[in-house]
């Protein structure tokens, strides 16, 4: 198992435990690409997917739990070809 798959299974089990550099390389090996940064907020854009999806840490370096499960629902409508 990889890197990518380590991180997605991690994420899938602990939302919260997710550290924000973890968040963004999770995006970034699934094919999400930093669209902008506009102050504390990284916008990831992915070709098959019709929305950005802004993330923005923690003051302690965590990712955000709603910014997780965001990037999950993305990486599954991707996966299964839908747009939820």
């Amino acid at each position: 198992m990889g890197r990518c798959e380590k991180l997605k299974d991690k994420a899938l089990r602990n939302p919260k435990g997710l550290r924000f550099n973890e968040l963004r390389y999770l995006a970034e090996c699934h094919g999400f690409g930093l669209k902008r940064i506009r102050g504390s907020h990284f916008v990831y854009a992915h070709a098959a997917y019709p929305r950005p999806i802004p993330f923005q840490p923690r003051r302690d370096g965590s990712a955000k739990e709603y910014q997780v499960r965001q990037l999950l629902q993305a990486l599954d409508a991707i996966e299964h070809g839908t747009d939820r």
